[in-house]
């Protein structure tokens, strides 16, 4: 199986020995993303839902630059620091997937790059 790496100027570059995403088998494979911006990569400063926009952005472009979107995205993992967050994350996660929900995990974790809040990883086919 061939596969092809992705990067793209639209989201932040991977702070670590790792690419932003890899088109392999039909499916696209988005490293988690977590709310830097991609002009400055800096963290997004403020509450869950600034730091959810930010990170739901970065996949999103990410995915455009691989030829599929939001509407493709199959399943989600994401992370959050705290649980209490989890409503208000839902209110921005639905903004982003509004027809094509995809399978998704969220659990809660003691810690995340940078300190952030939220933190996102996705497979997603092929645009379709």
């Amino acid at each position: 199986m061939q596969k092809e790496i992705i990067n793209t100027d639209k989201a932040p570059k991977a702070i670590g020995p790792y690419s932003q995403a890899i088109r392999a088998g039909g499916f696209i494979f988005v490293s988690g993303q977590i709310p830097l911006s991609p002009d400055s990569g800096e963290v997004v400063t403020g509450g869950i839902e600034l730091q959810a926009e930010r990170v739901l952005q970065n996949l999103s472009a990410i995915l455009e630059s691989a030829g599929s979107s939001m509407e493709d995205v199959v399943k989600t993992t994401v992370y959050l620091k705290d649980m209490m967050d989890f409503s208000k994350f839902n209110e921005c996660y639905a903004k982003f997937f509004t027809r094509n929900k995809p399978a998704r995990a969220t659990v809660e974790v003691s810690r995340l790059p940078r300190d952030v809040r939220v933190e996102i990883d996705a497979v997603a086919v092929v645009g379709s």
